[in-house]
């Protein structure tokens, strides 16, 4: 998904004394909204800016588990676990509101209703990691970009960019040169079109959205 798109769908089904009790918290590129371990005491909604969910291999490399952006929740397992598994990383200057647990896990005990509606955005927060998952296990560099971009263009096959080129090549796991390398064949060969900051794939037949 992406900023644009996300505006539009705003969490309407949080109740308004909640955003309003809620506090801002301002983040800079690169600052840390909390680290893997910390104690989870908060979930957060993003207003501005995009949040990284960041794990580290055994030899210390950095692999972006997901990306959230405008009108999205982030680190909602947090309500369901003591710590925060992932390390949560500002991509850009981001403004995000700030949920505390027990308020939250409270409101869900007295509105079922809430709690259903909340149990609904994480079903289809699963179906989309699924299809990131799939996305990633595609071998072929060219294959997965494509599919990406399918997967989260807006209509009519329109990406935008709302990130750096190796942002995105880390959000499908790939190097940041094959990443370079198969965009530019992807262009060259006219499968995409590169527009300022949009992305255009041209024609429905060179990739299959995956569901």
């Amino acid at each position: 998904m992406n900023e644009d798109k996300n505006a539009k769908t705003p969490l309407q089904w949080l109740p308004q004394p909640l955003k309003d009790e809620a506090k801002i918290r301002e983040l800079a590129d690169d600052e840390y909204l909390f680290r893997q371990g910390d104690k989870a005491t908060a979930i957060y909604e993003i207003e501005r800016g995009r949040l990284a969910m960041v794990r580290y291999t055994t030899d210390s490399r950095s692999v972006i588990v997901h990306t959230a952006r405008p009108g999205q929740l982030f680190a909602e397992a947090a309500l369901f676990a003591p710590t925060y598994h992932c390390d949560g990383i500002a991509a850009g200057n981001t403004r995000v509101r700030v949920y505390p647990k027990e308020k939250l896990l409270a409101a869900f005990s007295a509105e079922p209703k809430l709690a259903l509606s909340f149990m609904t955005m994480l079903a289809h927060e699963i179906m989309a990691l699924r299809a990131r998952l799939e996305v990633r296990n595609v071998r072929s560099a060219r294959e997965r970009i494509l599919q990406h971009l399918g997967l989260i263009a807006e209509a009519p096959h329109v990406f935008r960019l709302d990130s750096t080129l190796k942002d995105l090549a880390a959000e499908i796991g790939l190097t940041h040169e094959a990443f370079y390398r198969a965009l530019a064949a992807l262009e060259k060969e006219g499968a995409i079109e590169r527009k300022n900051d949009r992305i255009v794939i041209c024609g429905s037949d060179l990739y299959i959205p995956l569901k």
